[in-house]
């Protein structure tokens, strides 16, 4: 499966933005979904996951509360709907797919994603 992540950009603490993923070449509906980010000079953490149905979702503790994953099965895209930004929130958001994982704290691991879409930059000023 082909990951396109779009939706980044600059804001000023506080505020939201929305990442989409589209994807294409599969059956999106077979796999689970992830975001992850990356901030300069760091490893890669993961952000959240949503299972095959959209039933279930799993959040790092760091944006619990804040941002929200969500997906539409019909229109092969996931959503990351971060509200209330903060500058440590300044990453580039990877969208990745997994035949076995999503929605749960099993999901957590990058190893267990097949596919990784291209990133795309959150910047967050203070």
């Amino acid at each position: 499966v082909q990951l396109q992540a779009s939706g980044g950009g600059l804001v000023q603490a506080g505020g939201s933005l929305r990442l989409s993923c589209a994807a294409s070449g599969r059956t999106f509906s077979e796999y689970g979904m992830g975001w992850f980010r990356q901030a300069p000079g760091k490893e890669r953490e993961f952000v959240a996951t949503i299972d095959r149905s959209g039933d279930n979702t799993y959040y790092s503790d760091s944006v619990k509360g804040r941002f929200t994953i969500s997906r539409d099965n019909s229109k092969n895209t996931m959503a990351l709907q971060m509200n209330s930004l903060k500058p440590g929130d300044t990453a580039v958001y990877y969208c990745a797919a997994a035949r076995r994982v999503g929605g749960t704290i099993w999901a957590r691991r990058e190893s267990l994603y097949e596919y990784w879409g291209q990133g795309t930059q959150v910047t967050v000023s203070s």
